[in-house]
């Protein structure tokens, strides 16, 4: 149970009958609360805006945006996670589900901020500025991360290869040399096809640059020569990874907006070629 909310429990005797009214619904509801205005927060219970002020003060929060940042900051994603498979029978509405998934998703992204380092990410997009092959791979979920950097790559003029298809890219890595990138995607960073074929990118030369899990324990991690570390945002036994493909898709683009930055003035003119084609063939 996040400490906001047992605090709130703890001090529910304490309050006037209209902060009950409050606490109640948050109790019920914390995760609908941080996407709320004091206005919603008091149409939903019945209150005043000013009830909203006093409560949180009440519970020694100095505003309501404060306590909104509280919560936020004191949710864990296992306690709110909608993939979770034990959540299936709470009886949210399609809009419920719409202010979840919105707040999971943010979540999910402002925590990439604890789990990345700075200067994995700096030697990342130095080795993938220079590398003349780019390989993606990751199954299941984290395939789409490997299809959306390939598509973005390829437009960037790298010669990009991704594939679900593990035989494939058995094929592949042989023609990788030193110089070439690896891209290994694995939520947990101990999904077997991906270790393997990782392990079999570095026997040619080429750097693997592994994005998964905050984990110095799992076997990817310990093998990469570059981590970018997403954060764990969900549990093993869920409906659909939808927070940690966000991570993963929050550090492709980034990547791929590092290298454009700097590699931008040569691909720009091809750009516009692309995009004029694009214009002829709507017509």
């Amino acid at each position: 149970m996040p400490t906001l909310i047992r605090s709130i429990k703890q001090q529910l005797e304490s309050l006037s009958a209209a902060e009950k009214q409050i606490a109640k619904y948050i109790i019920q509801n914390p995760d609908l609360i941080p996407n709320m205005t004091t206005k919603e927060l008091s149409a939903k219970t019945g209150v005043s805006e000013a009830s909203v002020v006093r409560f949180c003060k009440s519970i020694g929060v100095g505003s309501f945006k404060s306590f909104k940042l509280a919560l936020v900051r004191d949710l864990t994603i296992a306690e709110m996670n909608i993939t979770d498979v034990t959540n299936l029978q709470k009886n949210d509405s399609p809009y419920d589900l719409f202010q979840k998934v919105i707040q999971v998703n943010k979540f999910a992204i402002d925590s990439c901020t604890d789990s990345m380092n700075k200067k994995e990410l700096d030697k990342a997009v130095t080795t993938i500025k220079s590398a003349k092959r780019i390989v993606f791979f990751g199954v299941g979920g984290s395939s789409i991360a490997a299809v959306d950097a390939h598509y973005k790559f390829t437009r960037l003029g790298y010669h990009s290869i991704t594939s679900t298809d593990f035989h494939h890219l058995l094929t592949v890595i042989p023609y990788l040399e030193k110089g070439d990138v690896f891209i290994a995607i694995s939520t947990s960073g101990m999904t077997k096809d991906v270790i393997e074929l990782a392990q079999f990118a570095q026997k040619t030369g080429a750097t693997v640059i592994a994005i998964s899990n905050l984990d110095d324990k799992s076997t990817l991690h310990k093998l990469a020569d570059i981590n970018l570390s997403t954060p764990n945002v969900e549990r093993d036994f869920r409906i659909g990874s939808i927070p940690s493909r966000m991570t993963q898709l929050t550090i492709i683009d980034t990547l791929y907006m590092s290298v454009f930055h700097q590699i931008g003035d040569k691909v720009i003119k091809h750009y516009h070629e692309a995009r004029k084609e694009m214009e002829q063939l709507r017509r």
